[in-house]
């Protein structure tokens, strides 16, 4: 099956993809990326490990591997307002995992973006201001990782 777009064609600012590196174990990485996002204004309302899961299910010997699924909900409740669609992406996701023992990745792209290059969202000025907005709360997450 061919994608209708190139992904290749798309830059890391077209996506939103941030991410930093912390040197602690990945329970720390975990506990200070949930209380930088919480620090920042987004809360935490989902979290889940797919590594643990799939150990436990598939006895896939994964390494460790988290999702922090954050939320700002007065941002939320506008990005509903413009496209219910958007809720699909929900919530905006930050990823960490074990590079090395020692070594974790925090990772992030904007679901904001990714909604409107897809067709989930509206190209507006609404839509712009969503994405500023989101923006902000992860630029400043990151700046205080």
């Amino acid at each position: 099956m061919a994608l209708a777009f190139d992904p290749s064609e798309f830059e890391s600012e077209d996506i939103g993809e941030q991410s930093a590196t912390l040197e602690m174990d990945h329970e720390a990485a975990i506990e200070r990326a949930r209380e930088t996002a919480e620090s920042v204004g987004l809360g935490v309302p989902v979290e889940f490990s797919p590594s643990a899961l799939l150990n436990e299910k598939v006895d896939a010997d994964r390494d460790p591997y988290y999702v922090l699924g954050a939320c700002n909900p007065a941002v939320a409740d506008k990005a509903l307002d413009q496209s219910l669609k958007q809720g699909a992406l929900f919530p905006c996701n930050f990823v960490i995992w074990e590079e090395e023992p020692g070594v974790q990745r925090v990772y992030h792209v904007s679901i904001m973006k990714i909604g409107r290059l897809v067709g989930l969202a509206p190209d507006t000025d609404a839509w712009e201001g969503i994405v500023a907005e989101t923006g902000e709360l992860v630029e400043a997450f990151f700046e205080e990782l």
